[in-house]
């Protein structure tokens, strides 16, 4: 549905309001801790004083000043974070007041908005079956805002999901390691194994890569509605079932938790840190939150 302009500065406001104070307050110190530049680069060199590393000795300054000199470094701090959103068909669905793609545009604020305040650039790839928008990686909360103005106001071409794909095309346009952030429902059957997880070994390999899992209780849990018409929102597929049987809704539960736990065996086989975010429920952030105090305990 296409958001008039009036309407879409609306919601892009709204999320900023509703994001700034997390992000403020918590989440972007916390991104600081969790995620590290590029390395060490050389500041300076300074007069040795007692406690310095030995190892910090630089001979070649020392020998010609005639005292002692130490390296100085500092942290290459600047990161590039790309955030993939799945824009796919079943991205229109909630069953609460937001729906999948506008939790995404939540997030993708908290996390670009986390981003910038850190001095980070940032960029953002849409994708359905195919990609549908790419924004090169930028500073600044302009850019944050453009970001999330792109995601409500996309209308897709597509309908389907290729995760492999929006991946692959990352890794042509980010050629140095990047933080990726992969929001998506990860709705995509395969056999014998999920068809995007060769492509997600891969990305796993070149960057740091954050699974953020979107979903809707209703999408697991069906309500005992008698006879519906049920329609897979990206092939269109429309079928008839009694959902007042109790044995299609128990059917139906048992093969969603199932495609999860699977999903979940590949982001553990993959030494992935998934964030699981209901599109149900009330606070979208403290699943975030929770990631980044998890991610700061381990790395510490």
């Amino acid at each position: 549905m296409r958001i008039e302009p009036g309407e879409l500065v609306r919601r892009v406001r709204r999320i900023e309001l509703a994001t700034r104070r997390a992000v403020e307050s918590t989440l972007s110190g916390q991104y600081h801790s969790v995620f590290r530049g590029r390395g060490m680069a050389f500041d300076e060199v300074r007069a040795y004083a007692p406690g310095d590393e030995v190892r910090a000795i630089d001979w070649k300054v020392s020998a010609r000043m005639g005292e002692l000199y130490v390296k100085r470094f500092t942290e290459e701090r600047e990161l590039t974070v790309m955030l993939l959103c799945d824009l796919s068909g079943s991205a229109d669905f909630g069953s609460r007041e937001r729906t999948k793609a506008e939790v995404a545009a939540e997030l993708s604020a908290l996390l670009a908005f986390s981003a910038v305040a850190n001095g980070d650039r940032v960029g953002l790839v849409l994708f359905t079956d195919r990609v549908e928008r790419f924004v090169p990686p930028r500073k600044g909360r302009k850019h944050a805002l453009r970001l999330v103005s792109e995601i409500l106001r996309l209308e897709p071409a597509g309908r389907g999901t290729d995760l492999a794909g929006a991946l692959e095309y990352v890794h042509k346009v980010v050629r140095r390691r990047a933080v990726v952030f992969l929001l998506s429902d990860f709705r995509q059957e395969g056999e014998p194994e999920l068809p995007f997880a060769h492509a997600l070994r891969i990305a796993a390999r070149r960057h740091d890569l954050v699974p953020v899992e979107l979903y809707d209780r209703l999408e697991e849990e069906l309500p005992p509605l008698g006879l519906a018409l049920v329609e897979d929102p990206e092939t269109g597929e429309a079928f008839h079932a009694d959902l007042a049987d109790p044995r299609v809704r128990a059917a139906y539960a048992e093969r969603a938790r199932a495609a999860r736990a699977r999903l979940h065996r590949l982001f553990a086989g993959l030494e992935l840190e998934p964030v699981e975010v209901r599109a149900d429920a009330a606070d979208h952030v403290r699943p975030l939150l929770a990631f980044f105090a998890a991610r700061a305990r381990r790395l510490g």
